[in-house]
């Protein structure tokens, strides 16, 4: 059975029959691909379990992520975000707050400018097909991922985290977007109905697999650096994020740091994790509750803050919201 991050033995539980008979002996044939998926169901509260939609509203959901990638990305290279490449994309919906550009050196430069004209690409085939949704108020100011760093450490750093302020904070404050719309992708590949929608998530799946992987080989090989001004290397602060957004998350352990304990590395050989992965290598799948208590960086899927200071768009998003306005909280 799947807990967490590790798969742990657990019978299935059939009852021995002193004499079975060959109508008993066909049953049990039947019924073991049943038991079988049964018991591997991972055991995670009923409020991690993949959310009941149709394959446009999980694409929509999913453009909440890519908007956010695109605007952080695009700003932090270029000084610009969506509206000056595509403004038609956001539908009307409000540009983002604090977004600008970063002090990063030439070669991270290059790099996260890749990455957004690639969530432009994103955004394109997420509208072309499914004609996509609003942009939702997005907040990437320095302030907002300052909170979410004094939340990851459990205390105010000082001075603030900034992260346009120079490429390591810049390329901490990316470990922190990319992996969430990984595991967003990974969740939902298995509730899609259709060949097309299953073809468009392993085209985008690759894509933010690779931004994750690019981001954290870069960090890791800063690891050991201290970040300025604070008595913090770079691996302890992706240990942090990584702590913070599985207690937001709340359905165990789905995010790891770029060292961990030997237990918890591939093959249990090693203390390297330039990977996040479960104890098969295979990536961890979260729910749109998770990603949603996890980016709002309140740990509810009913109260937004964080990088969606007014909630994220698309049906799924503002079902939680509206459900919750009914209940007036």
């Amino acid at each position: 059975m799947q807990e967490g991050n590790k798969i742990l033995s657990n019978k299935f539980g059939y009852r021995k029959m002193a004499t079975p008979s060959t109508l008993c002996c066909a049953v049990l044939l039947f019924l073991f691909p049943l038991q079988f998926m049964a018991t591997t169901t991972p055991s995670c509260p009923g409020d991690c379990e993949p959310t009941d939609a149709d394959d446009n509203d999980r694409f929509h959901f999913a453009q909440n992520l890519e908007f956010l990638e695109a605007e952080f990305f695009l700003y932090g290279a270029l000084g610009k975000g969506l509206d000056a490449f595509e403004p038609e994309f956001a539908k009307g919906g409000p540009p983002p707050i604090g977004g600008r550009r970063a002090n990063l050196d030439y070669l991270t430069r290059r790099i996260i400018e890749e990455f957004g004209y690639q969530e432009i690409g994103h955004n394109r085939e997420i509208v072309r097909r499914t004609g996509g949704i609003p942009r939702p108020l997005i907040d990437i100011s320095s302030q907002s991922f300052a909170k979410l760093f004094d939340k990851a450490v459990g205390h105010n750093l000082d001075p603030p985290f900034d992260p346009y302020e120079d490429p390591i904070k810049y390329m901490l404050a990316v470990y922190a977007i990319p992996y969430v719309g990984l595991n967003g992708y990974v969740g939902t590949t298995p509730c899609l109905k259709n060949f097309a929608s299953k073809q468009l998530v392993a085209g985008l799946l690759g894509v933010e697999s690779g931004q994750d992987a690019a981001t954290r080989e870069w960090l890791y090989a800063k690891g050991d650096e201290k970040v300025e001004p604070y008595d913090i290397t770079v691996v302890e602060f992706t240990n942090m994020i990584s702590g913070l957004r599985n207690e937001l998350g709340k359905c165990g352990i789905k995010d790891e740091g770029l060292i961990v304990p030997k237990e918890l590395g591939a093959e249990n050989r090693t203390t390297s994790n330039v990977l996040s992965a479960d104890s098969n290598s295979l990536s961890y799948p979260r729910t749109p509750q998770e990603i949603l208590r996890i980016v709002y960086s309140t740990g509810d899927e009913h109260r937004p803050g964080g990088f969606f200071p007014k909630g994220a768009n698309g049906r799924i998003a503002r079902e939680y919201l509206y459900n919750d306005q009914l209940r007036g909280l």
